[in-house]
């Protein structure tokens, strides 16, 4: 008699090799148009949530705004003061620490305005370089009296370099 054969093995299942796809039995492929069908889904669901989110937010503002009457406005005003005021946050600025304040917010304030006067400076600086190179000045300010209109002044004509270069068009 023969050998009994050995009991059928399952072929080894189908795994991919790396970059390579599977592929699916030709029943079991999606369609294109079942794929359009699912983003729409998907979209559909989106929207849909999209709305509940911006009902829910309107109901809460709303809510927010009508809880704050104003016996609770002031009634939270007086527990925050409280709470501030027992805290006691100035106790530990006593001495030194007060003199650290005090030089930092000075050179807080001397900065701004040197930044204000650098600003000035520059300005002053613009316009002594128009007055030096014959360009009309830039009007600082409206004139108060009918004579400084530029009306009554004559106009300057640009040199024949300066025509045909950006310097007569300020």
């Amino acid at each position: 008699m023969s050998a009994p054969s050995p009991p059928l093995a399952k072929p080894p299942a189908a795994t991919p090799a790396v970059g390579k796809p599977v592929l699916k039995p030709l029943d079991q492929r999606v369609t294109f148009e079942q794929l359009i069908h699912k983003v729409q889904q998907a979209e559909d669901v989106l929207e849909m949530r999209e709305r509940g989110v911006a009902s829910s937010y309107q109901r809460l503002c709303q809510a927010w705004k009508t809880g704050w009457t104003p016996l609770r406005i002031v009634t939270v005003g007086l527990a925050s003061g409280f709470l501030t005021g027992r805290a006691e946050p100035l106790r530990t600025l006593t001495g030194a620490r007060m003199l650290q304040m005090a030089s930092a917010l000075s050179g807080l304030f001397a900065s701004a305005q040197a930044s204000f006067a650098a600003d000035q400076a520059q300005e002053a600086a613009d316009s002594a370089e128009d007055i030096a190179t014959g360009a009309p000045a830039r009007p600082a300010a409206p004139a108060t009296h009918p004579s400084e209109t530029d009306d009554e002044l004559p106009p300057v004509q640009p040199r024949p370099a300066e025509a045909a270069t950006e310097l007569s068009h300020p």
